[in-house]
């Protein structure tokens, strides 16, 4: 049988790689860090991953994930609910209760389990969700899984949620939620949460926020996108992640009113079905959270970087999208463009990736860039040098 199976696989595969969008997974010889050592050849400067606070590798959170290996273990081996929970757990639990503001947060493996659990679990076939049209794919998965009537408004589009809402009274819904990530990953445009919450009050319903790149980052103490939007106390639900600013390692949770969170530990599968996170990755994540809270100066070096890396590109001519998130793309509209670029300037010791449609909008291909409290000023004059000199090869060569 596998036979005929695997020259469909084939033939899929084949496809994949005609229309450019083949994922090739670079493999790295270091930790994770401001340089990583690629296969291919020396360190290089890495502007792709999400490790916004420079945490991934922080001595203090290395140490006390160490600490915990030794005194909690390496795993579970079971489900919570059965015999899967250890202090540590609800340790830190509460810690992201009392950081976010909010009344109770239940732990996930991973962030995309959390919005994997939570429509579901929440609504049913006479309620609706609203969703912005640019949401992460473990949005778009967990509303598949439930079967409450979906609506989709436009990114960042307050007209459009407006109608969408009208439009789920108009057809009787029971409850609604609206669901949106607050920063949206290709663009790095952080969501209107004041402008929805205040929607959300006239049509009466839930707000729901994936916080997964403002968690740690955005908000004047890293409370993330309600805390920038000053809605802390106006967001039902919030689901983020471990595996971003707090320390990069896995993990993701969802956090809000009490009834809620005491719902999804009673019937959100992900979490009942799944082993929970493990106990060296907790110790650390608790080391992690707290470094976060106290990391003014850490989002101050940030915010300098952002603002030098972006001042830089601008100056050399790149056309940038407009923000103020550590996420910045720099559009190059044509598919192979970026794609040529990015082997340039890995070639020149920048690590980055140019992302193309299906990710994104077709004539909207791009680098997506991101930047850490860890990079120093020299690793990011070099990669602005990078670019222009990379870009300046092409044109010559076109």
């Amino acid at each position: 049988m596998y036979g005929k199976f695997e020259q469909h696989l084939a033939q899929e595969l084949e496809g994949i790689r005609e229309a450019g969008f083949y994922k090739n997974e670079r493999v790295i010889t270091t930790p994770q860090g401001s340089r990583v050592g690629v296969a291919e050849g020396p360190d290089v400067i890495n502007l792709c991953a999400n490790n916004y606070l420079g945490l991934a590798q922080d001595e203090r959170v290395k140490q006390a994930a160490m600490e915990g290996l030794e005194r909690w273990g390496y795993g579970m081996a079971s489900v919570r609910f059965i015999c899967g929970t250890q202090s540590i757990h609800k340790q830190l639990e509460d810690k992201l209760t009392a950081w976010l503001g909010t009344q109770d947060t239940i732990l996930y493996p991973s962030a995309f389990d959390a919005n994997g659990g939570l429509y579901e679990t929440l609504l049913g076939p006479e309620d609706a969700v609203i969703s912005d049209e640019l949401n992460h794919a473990s949005i778009i998965d967990g509303i598949r899984l439930c079967k409450a009537k979906r609506y989709r408004y436009k990114n960042n589009d307050m007209a459009d949620l407006e109608a969408q809402l009208q439009a789920a009274d108009a057809a009787g819904a029971r409850f609604k939620m609206i669901s949106t990530d607050g920063v949206f990953s290709m663009d790095g445009y952080i969501a209107q949460l004041d402008r929805i919450c205040d929607l959300a009050e006239r049509y009466g319903a839930l707000v729901h926020v994936d916080d997964s790149h403002a968690t740690g980052v955005v908000g004047a103490h890293g409370r993330g996108s309600p805390e920038h939007c000053g809605v802390m106390d106006r967001v039902d639900i919030i689901t983020s992640t471990l595996g971003k600013a707090l320390g990069g390692a896995s993990g993701g949770f969802t956090s809000g009113h009490a009834k809620i969170v005491e719902l999804l530990r009673q019937r959100s599968r992900p979490y009942l079905f799944s082993n929970t996170v493990a106990p060296a990755v907790v110790a650390g994540a608790l080391k992690a959270v707290e470094l976060a809270g106290q990391g003014d100066e850490l989002r101050g070096r940030l915010r300098e970087n952002m603002r030098f890396f972006r001042d830089g590109l601008a100056d050399a001519g790149f056309e940038l999208l407009p923000g103020e998130h550590p996420i910045i793309p720099v559009m190059l509209h044509d598919a192979r463009r970026a794609a040529v670029l990015a082997e340039a300037l890995l070639a020149r010791g920048v690590y980055v990736i140019a992302f193309s449609y299906p990710v994104v909008p077709k004539g909207r291909a791009r680098i997506r860039t991101q930047i850490s409290a860890s990079h120093t000023r020299d690793e990011l004059e070099r990669a602005v040098a990078a670019f222009a000199d990379a870009d300046a090869e092409i044109k010559r060569a076109a």
